[in-house]
Protein backbone atom coordinates (compact mmCIF):
# COMPACT_ATOMS: atom_id res chain seq x y z
CA UNK A 1 0.00 0.00 0.00
CA UNK A 2 2.86 2.48 1.02
CA UNK A 3 4.30 2.27 -2.52
CA UNK A 4 1.07 2.63 -4.33
CA UNK A 5 -0.31 6.00 -1.95
CA UNK A 6 3.16 7.37 -2.92
CA UNK A 7 3.36 6.70 -6.64
CA UNK A 8 -0.55 8.73 -6.64
CA UNK A 9 0.87 11.73 -4.30
CA UNK A 10 5.01 12.71 -5.86
CA UNK A 11 4.96 15.05 -8.15
CA UNK A 12 7.11 14.81 -11.49
CA UNK A 13 8.41 17.92 -11.02
CA UNK A 14 9.67 16.99 -7.70
CA UNK A 15 11.59 14.34 -9.60
CA UNK A 16 13.56 17.04 -11.97
CA UNK A 17 15.36 18.59 -9.22
CA UNK A 18 18.34 21.36 -9.77
CA UNK A 19 21.99 20.06 -9.31
CA UNK A 20 23.38 20.47 -6.23
CA UNK A 21 25.48 24.20 -5.32
CA UNK A 22 28.86 23.75 -4.16
CA UNK A 23 29.89 21.65 -1.09
CA UNK A 24 28.91 23.27 1.89
CA UNK A 25 26.15 25.33 0.81
CA UNK A 26 22.51 25.44 2.31
CA UNK A 27 20.49 21.70 1.03
CA UNK A 28 17.60 23.50 -1.80
CA UNK A 29 14.13 22.49 -1.41
CA UNK A 30 15.18 20.59 -4.68
CA UNK A 31 17.79 18.95 -3.17
CA UNK A 32 15.89 16.91 -0.54
CA UNK A 33 13.21 16.56 -2.75
CA UNK A 34 15.86 14.92 -4.97
CA UNK A 35 16.93 12.78 -2.10
CA UNK A 36 13.52 11.50 -1.03
CA UNK A 37 12.64 10.35 -4.09
CA UNK A 38 16.11 8.28 -4.71
CA UNK A 39 15.59 6.64 -1.05
CA UNK A 40 12.26 5.69 -2.25
CA UNK A 41 13.42 4.37 -5.27
CA UNK A 42 15.96 2.34 -3.13
CA UNK A 43 13.09 1.49 -0.94
CA UNK A 44 14.53 3.20 2.06
CA UNK A 45 11.74 5.21 3.12
CA UNK A 46 13.58 5.37 6.61
CA UNK A 47 15.85 7.69 4.69
CA UNK A 48 13.90 9.43 2.65
CA UNK A 49 11.77 11.08 5.95
CA UNK A 50 14.22 13.45 7.12
CA UNK A 51 14.12 14.56 3.35
CA UNK A 52 10.51 15.18 2.93
CA UNK A 53 11.00 16.49 6.56
CA UNK A 54 13.33 19.21 6.04
CA UNK A 55 11.18 20.00 2.56
CA UNK A 56 8.20 20.68 4.39
CA UNK A 57 10.06 22.77 6.90
CA UNK A 58 11.13 24.99 3.83
CA UNK A 59 7.68 24.91 1.67
CA UNK A 60 5.19 24.45 4.32
CA UNK A 61 2.26 24.39 1.55
CA UNK A 62 3.70 21.84 -0.01
CA UNK A 63 0.78 19.47 -0.50
CA UNK A 64 2.30 16.40 -1.46
CA UNK A 65 5.82 16.91 0.60
CA UNK A 66 3.06 17.00 3.21
CA UNK A 67 1.21 13.91 2.15
CA UNK A 68 4.15 11.74 1.87
CA UNK A 69 5.62 12.62 4.99
CA UNK A 70 2.79 11.47 6.55
CA UNK A 71 2.37 8.36 4.47
CA UNK A 72 5.77 7.61 5.32
CA UNK A 73 5.26 8.50 9.15
CA UNK A 74 2.29 6.42 9.46
CA UNK A 75 3.58 3.28 7.97
CA UNK A 76 6.46 3.43 10.45
CA UNK A 77 4.14 3.59 13.39
CA UNK A 78 4.68 7.47 14.08
CA UNK A 79 1.07 7.67 14.31
CA UNK A 80 0.86 11.54 15.92
CA UNK A 81 3.76 12.74 13.81
CA UNK A 82 1.73 11.43 10.67
CA UNK A 83 -1.12 12.66 11.80
CA UNK A 84 0.09 16.38 11.15
CA UNK A 85 1.38 16.11 8.19
CA UNK A 86 -1.57 14.32 6.42
CA UNK A 87 -4.04 16.58 8.33
CA UNK A 88 -2.53 19.70 6.57
CA UNK A 89 -2.50 17.84 3.22
CA UNK A 90 -6.38 16.79 3.24
CA UNK A 91 -7.03 20.64 4.74
CA UNK A 92 -4.76 22.10 1.48
CA UNK A 93 -6.68 19.52 -0.85
CA UNK A 94 -9.77 18.48 0.07
CA UNK A 95 -9.55 15.55 -2.65
CA UNK A 96 -6.74 13.84 -0.95
CA UNK A 97 -9.35 10.77 -0.20
CA UNK A 98 -6.03 8.05 -0.04
CA UNK A 99 -4.48 10.57 2.38
CA UNK A 100 -8.31 10.99 4.23
CA UNK A 101 -8.31 7.60 4.72
CA UNK A 102 -5.15 7.20 6.31
CA UNK A 103 -5.75 10.59 8.35
CA UNK A 104 -8.61 8.13 9.69
CA UNK A 105 -6.67 5.49 10.60
CA UNK A 106 -3.92 7.42 12.21
CA UNK A 107 -6.45 8.72 14.35
CA UNK A 108 -8.14 5.42 15.09
CA UNK A 109 -4.82 4.09 16.10
CA UNK A 110 -4.46 7.38 18.51
CA UNK A 111 -8.07 6.61 20.17
CA UNK A 112 -9.18 9.68 18.84
CA UNK A 113 -12.96 7.97 17.33
CA UNK A 114 -14.63 10.79 16.46
CA UNK A 115 -12.14 12.25 14.37
CA UNK A 116 -11.78 8.66 12.73
CA UNK A 117 -15.21 8.00 11.98
CA UNK A 118 -15.66 11.33 10.01
CA UNK A 119 -12.94 10.68 7.76
CA UNK A 120 -13.21 7.73 7.31
CA UNK A 121 -17.08 7.69 7.09
CA UNK A 122 -16.29 10.95 4.23
CA UNK A 123 -13.88 8.92 1.93
CA UNK A 124 -14.79 4.90 2.31
CA UNK A 125 -17.24 5.06 -0.58
CA UNK A 126 -14.41 7.02 -3.33
CA UNK A 127 -11.89 4.21 -2.61
CA UNK A 128 -10.91 2.41 -5.80
CA UNK A 129 -8.72 -0.16 -4.60
CA UNK A 130 -10.50 -2.87 -3.13
CA UNK A 131 -7.74 -4.36 -0.57
CA UNK A 132 -7.81 -0.77 1.22
CA UNK A 133 -11.19 0.20 0.93
CA UNK A 134 -11.94 -2.89 3.10
CA UNK A 135 -9.08 -1.58 5.30
CA UNK A 136 -10.97 0.84 5.48
CA UNK A 137 -14.30 -0.24 6.03
CA UNK A 138 -13.22 -3.16 8.23
CA UNK A 139 -11.76 0.09 11.08
CA UNK A 140 -14.88 2.15 10.39
CA UNK A 141 -17.19 -0.54 11.46
CA UNK A 142 -15.30 -1.01 14.66
CA UNK A 143 -15.12 2.45 15.56
CA UNK A 144 -19.18 2.96 14.86
CA UNK A 145 -19.44 -1.27 17.05
CA UNK A 146 -17.04 0.99 19.93
CA UNK A 147 -19.44 3.54 19.78
CA UNK A 148 -22.50 1.38 19.85
CA UNK A 149 -23.73 2.36 16.75
CA UNK A 150 -24.83 -0.85 15.25
CA UNK A 151 -27.67 0.66 13.12
CA UNK A 152 -24.66 2.85 11.32
CA UNK A 153 -21.68 -0.71 11.45
CA UNK A 154 -24.45 -2.39 9.46
CA UNK A 155 -25.17 0.03 6.97
CA UNK A 156 -21.27 0.25 6.25
CA UNK A 157 -20.95 -3.51 6.37
CA UNK A 158 -23.69 -3.81 3.36
CA UNK A 159 -22.11 -0.58 1.22
CA UNK A 160 -18.56 -3.06 1.56
CA UNK A 161 -20.42 -6.07 0.40
CA UNK A 162 -22.06 -4.18 -3.01
CA UNK A 163 -18.49 -4.46 -4.13
CA UNK A 164 -17.54 -7.57 -2.91
CA UNK A 165 -20.52 -9.59 -2.08
CA UNK A 166 -19.12 -13.16 -1.64
CA UNK A 167 -15.80 -11.87 0.79
CA UNK A 168 -16.16 -14.43 4.03
CA UNK A 169 -14.81 -11.54 5.68
CA UNK A 170 -17.33 -9.19 5.69
CA UNK A 171 -20.23 -11.55 5.25
CA UNK A 172 -19.12 -12.77 8.74
CA UNK A 173 -18.60 -9.11 10.03
CA UNK A 174 -22.28 -8.29 8.96
CA UNK A 175 -23.66 -11.99 10.64
CA UNK A 176 -21.52 -10.91 13.83
CA UNK A 177 -23.44 -6.79 13.58
CA UNK A 178 -26.80 -8.23 12.46
CA UNK A 179 -26.75 -11.17 15.45
CA UNK A 180 -25.80 -8.33 17.81
CA UNK A 181 -28.94 -6.00 16.50
CA UNK A 182 -30.89 -8.84 17.14
CA UNK A 183 -29.91 -10.06 20.21
CA UNK A 184 -30.42 -5.85 21.67
CA UNK A 185 -33.61 -5.53 20.03
CA UNK A 186 -34.33 -8.76 22.01
CA UNK A 187 -32.94 -7.20 25.26
CA UNK A 188 -34.63 -4.18 25.09
CA UNK A 189 -38.52 -5.90 24.13
CA UNK A 190 -37.78 -8.22 27.12
CA UNK A 191 -37.47 -5.23 29.35
CA UNK A 192 -40.08 -2.86 28.07
CA UNK A 193 -42.73 -5.80 27.48
CA UNK A 194 -41.90 -8.74 29.28
CA UNK A 195 -45.62 -10.30 29.21
CA UNK A 196 -46.54 -8.82 26.07
CA UNK A 197 -48.11 -10.97 22.82
CA UNK A 198 -44.84 -9.42 20.81
CA UNK A 199 -42.25 -11.05 23.85
CA UNK A 200 -43.83 -14.26 23.11
CA UNK A 201 -43.46 -14.23 19.23
CA UNK A 202 -39.68 -13.37 19.85
CA UNK A 203 -39.51 -16.25 22.24
CA UNK A 204 -41.40 -18.61 18.95
CA UNK A 205 -38.43 -17.91 16.81
CA UNK A 206 -35.50 -17.77 18.73
CA UNK A 207 -37.13 -21.39 19.44
CA UNK A 208 -37.75 -21.79 15.81
CA UNK A 209 -33.83 -21.24 15.47
CA UNK A 210 -32.85 -23.68 17.93
CA UNK A 211 -35.03 -25.92 15.90
CA UNK A 212 -37.45 -26.54 18.69
CA UNK A 213 -40.27 -26.59 17.13
CA UNK A 214 -42.53 -27.78 20.13
CA UNK A 215 -41.55 -25.26 21.63
CA UNK A 216 -42.26 -22.58 19.16
CA UNK A 217 -45.62 -23.31 18.41
CA UNK A 218 -46.03 -23.14 22.10
CA UNK A 219 -45.07 -19.78 22.24
CA UNK A 220 -46.77 -18.77 18.94
CA UNK A 221 -50.08 -19.84 20.92
CA UNK A 222 -49.48 -17.95 23.71
CA UNK A 223 -48.81 -14.40 21.92
CA UNK A 224 -52.20 -15.59 20.33
CA UNK A 225 -53.60 -16.05 22.98
CA UNK A 226 -52.66 -12.50 24.71
CA UNK A 227 -53.23 -10.56 21.11
CA UNK A 228 -55.39 -12.58 18.29
CA UNK A 229 -55.28 -9.80 15.76
CA UNK A 230 -51.06 -9.99 16.18
CA UNK A 231 -49.32 -9.26 12.76
CA UNK A 232 -48.60 -12.54 11.30
CA UNK A 233 -48.74 -14.62 14.20
CA UNK A 234 -51.20 -17.03 12.41
CA UNK A 235 -48.91 -17.72 9.46
CA UNK A 236 -45.85 -18.23 11.27
CA UNK A 237 -47.66 -20.60 14.09
CA UNK A 238 -49.15 -22.22 10.98
CA UNK A 239 -45.70 -22.35 9.15
CA UNK A 240 -44.42 -23.96 12.58
CA UNK A 241 -47.32 -26.52 12.68
CA UNK A 242 -46.61 -27.60 8.91
CA UNK A 243 -42.90 -28.33 9.13
CA UNK A 244 -43.57 -30.17 12.80
CA UNK A 245 -43.25 -33.98 12.74
CA UNK A 246 -46.37 -34.49 14.78
CA UNK A 247 -49.67 -35.05 12.65
CA UNK A 248 -52.16 -33.47 14.47
CA UNK A 249 -49.90 -30.72 14.24
CA UNK A 250 -49.93 -30.51 10.54
CA UNK A 251 -53.60 -31.11 10.71
CA UNK A 252 -53.70 -27.82 12.48
CA UNK A 253 -52.26 -25.86 10.07
CA UNK A 254 -54.62 -25.53 7.24
CA UNK A 255 -56.77 -23.24 10.03
CA UNK A 256 -54.41 -21.14 10.81
CA UNK A 257 -53.49 -20.35 7.01
CA UNK A 258 -57.09 -19.54 6.83
CA UNK A 259 -56.77 -17.58 10.24
CA UNK A 260 -53.89 -15.54 8.58
CA UNK A 261 -56.12 -14.80 5.35
CA UNK A 262 -58.62 -13.86 7.10
CA UNK A 263 -56.94 -11.33 8.86
CA UNK A 264 -54.92 -10.44 5.99
CA UNK A 265 -56.22 -11.44 2.38
CA UNK A 266 -53.01 -10.27 0.81
CA UNK A 267 -51.05 -13.05 2.87
CA UNK A 268 -50.01 -14.24 -0.58
CA UNK A 269 -47.93 -17.34 0.88
CA UNK A 270 -50.37 -18.47 3.49
CA UNK A 271 -52.84 -18.72 0.11
CA UNK A 272 -49.68 -20.98 -1.52
CA UNK A 273 -49.87 -23.54 1.33
CA UNK A 274 -53.85 -23.89 1.37
CA UNK A 275 -53.01 -24.46 -2.23
CA UNK A 276 -50.14 -26.98 -1.64
CA UNK A 277 -52.65 -28.67 0.86
CA UNK A 278 -55.82 -28.70 -1.39
CA UNK A 279 -53.26 -30.64 -4.03
CA UNK A 280 -51.88 -33.31 -1.55
CA UNK A 281 -55.62 -34.23 -1.23
CA UNK A 282 -56.13 -34.68 -5.05
CA UNK A 283 -58.05 -31.49 -5.29
CA UNK A 284 -56.14 -29.97 -8.04
CA UNK A 285 -59.04 -27.79 -9.64
CA UNK A 286 -59.33 -26.22 -6.09
CA UNK A 287 -55.56 -26.38 -5.43
CA UNK A 288 -54.83 -24.53 -9.02
CA UNK A 289 -57.33 -21.84 -8.38
CA UNK A 290 -55.33 -20.94 -5.40
CA UNK A 291 -52.00 -21.00 -6.69
CA UNK A 292 -53.68 -18.47 -9.61
CA UNK A 293 -55.01 -16.28 -7.04
CA UNK A 294 -51.64 -16.16 -5.41
CA UNK A 295 -49.76 -15.13 -8.51
CA UNK A 296 -52.37 -12.48 -9.47
CA UNK A 297 -51.76 -10.99 -5.97
CA UNK A 298 -48.10 -11.69 -6.74
CA UNK A 299 -46.78 -12.66 -9.96
CA UNK A 300 -43.05 -13.33 -9.34
CA UNK A 301 -44.23 -16.09 -6.21
CA UNK A 302 -42.10 -19.15 -7.47
CA UNK A 303 -43.93 -21.32 -5.12
CA UNK A 304 -47.53 -20.55 -6.43
CA UNK A 305 -46.01 -20.99 -9.80
CA UNK A 306 -44.44 -24.35 -9.34
CA UNK A 307 -47.53 -25.44 -7.30
CA UNK A 308 -49.70 -24.38 -10.64
CA UNK A 309 -47.16 -26.36 -12.60
CA UNK A 310 -47.83 -29.28 -10.53
CA UNK A 311 -51.54 -28.94 -10.72
CA UNK A 312 -51.36 -29.00 -14.59
CA UNK A 313 -48.87 -31.37 -14.98
CA UNK A 314 -51.43 -33.60 -12.54
CA UNK A 315 -53.87 -33.24 -14.94
CA UNK A 316 -52.05 -34.28 -17.62
CA UNK A 317 -51.82 -30.23 -19.21
CA UNK A 318 -48.63 -30.48 -19.96
CA UNK A 319 -47.82 -27.34 -22.39
CA UNK A 320 -49.62 -25.48 -19.86
CA UNK A 321 -47.35 -26.74 -16.70
CA UNK A 322 -44.08 -26.15 -18.97
CA UNK A 323 -43.92 -21.96 -19.13
CA UNK A 324 -44.26 -21.80 -15.29
CA UNK A 325 -41.08 -23.62 -14.42
CA UNK A 326 -39.04 -21.96 -16.98
CA UNK A 327 -40.44 -18.86 -15.70
CA UNK A 328 -39.39 -19.63 -12.69
CA UNK A 329 -35.87 -20.84 -13.52
CA UNK A 330 -35.49 -18.02 -15.25
CA UNK A 331 -35.42 -16.10 -12.56
CA UNK A 332 -33.47 -18.13 -10.12
CA UNK A 333 -31.28 -20.35 -11.82
CA UNK A 334 -30.63 -22.36 -8.50
CA UNK A 335 -34.34 -23.26 -7.73
CA UNK A 336 -33.83 -27.29 -7.29
CA UNK A 337 -37.76 -27.65 -6.58
CA UNK A 338 -38.14 -26.16 -10.40
CA UNK A 339 -35.46 -28.49 -11.69
CA UNK A 340 -37.19 -31.31 -10.04
CA UNK A 341 -40.43 -30.99 -10.89
CA UNK A 342 -39.12 -29.80 -14.81
CA UNK A 343 -37.15 -32.73 -14.79
CA UNK A 344 -40.05 -35.37 -14.16
CA UNK A 345 -42.36 -32.67 -16.53
CA UNK A 346 -39.94 -33.31 -19.57
CA UNK A 347 -39.74 -37.43 -19.02
CA UNK A 348 -43.87 -36.65 -19.36
CA UNK A 349 -43.39 -35.06 -22.77
CA UNK A 350 -41.11 -37.82 -23.96
CA UNK A 351 -37.99 -35.10 -24.05
CA UNK A 352 -35.83 -37.87 -22.02
CA UNK A 353 -32.24 -35.16 -22.89
CA UNK A 354 -33.97 -32.21 -21.26
CA UNK A 355 -34.95 -34.36 -18.53
CA UNK A 356 -31.55 -35.99 -17.97
CA UNK A 357 -30.18 -32.12 -18.15
CA UNK A 358 -32.49 -30.77 -15.44
CA UNK A 359 -32.05 -33.79 -13.30
CA UNK A 360 -28.26 -32.95 -13.17
CA UNK A 361 -28.91 -28.99 -12.19
CA UNK A 362 -31.62 -30.71 -9.59
CA UNK A 363 -28.46 -32.85 -8.10
CA UNK A 364 -25.95 -30.23 -7.95
CA UNK A 365 -27.91 -27.87 -6.10
CA UNK A 366 -29.50 -30.73 -3.77
CA UNK A 367 -25.56 -31.14 -3.29
CA UNK A 368 -25.10 -27.73 -2.36
CA UNK A 369 -27.96 -27.29 0.31
CA UNK A 370 -27.50 -31.12 1.78
CA UNK A 371 -23.58 -29.24 2.39
CA UNK A 372 -25.18 -26.24 4.10
CA UNK A 373 -27.85 -28.16 5.90
CA UNK A 374 -25.08 -30.24 7.62
CA UNK A 375 -23.24 -26.85 8.38
CA UNK A 376 -26.54 -25.59 10.19
CA UNK A 377 -27.16 -28.80 11.65
CA UNK A 378 -23.34 -28.98 13.19
CA UNK A 379 -24.79 -26.19 14.56
CA UNK A 380 -27.83 -27.09 15.99
CA UNK A 381 -29.89 -24.22 14.96
CA UNK A 382 -32.58 -23.97 12.03
CA UNK A 383 -31.33 -23.37 8.40
CA UNK A 384 -32.38 -20.13 6.51
CA UNK A 385 -35.57 -20.61 4.73
CA UNK A 386 -34.89 -22.84 1.56
CA UNK A 387 -31.65 -23.97 2.58
CA UNK A 388 -32.26 -27.02 3.33
CA UNK A 389 -35.65 -27.69 0.97
CA UNK A 390 -35.11 -30.99 -0.58
CA UNK A 391 -37.04 -31.83 -3.56
CA UNK A 392 -37.40 -35.49 -2.77
CA UNK A 393 -39.35 -34.27 0.20
CA UNK A 394 -41.90 -32.75 -1.14
CA UNK A 395 -42.89 -34.96 -4.09
CA UNK A 396 -46.03 -33.72 -3.31
CA UNK A 397 -45.94 -30.71 -4.53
Amino acid sequence: MLSGVLLLLMSSGLGNALAQSAAGAPVSPQDHARRANEFLKAKDPVKAIPEFAALVAAQPENVEARANLGVLLYFQGRYAEAEEHLRAAVQMKPDLTRIQALLGLCEYQLGKLDGARGDLSAVVGGLTDAAFRKEVGLTLIEVETAQQDLGAAAATAAKLLEAAPTDAELLYVSYRIHSDLAGESLLSLSLAAPQSAQMQQAIAHELERIRDLPGAIAAFRRAIAKDPSLPGVHFELAEALHGSDNEADKAAAEKEYEAALQRNPHEVQATVRLGDIRADRGDLDGAAGLYEQALKEQPGNADAAIGLARAYSEKNENEKALPYLLHVLEADPSNMLAHFRLSALYRKMHRPEDAKRELAEYQKYKGIKDGMREVYGAMRIQSPHGAGDDAGSKMGR
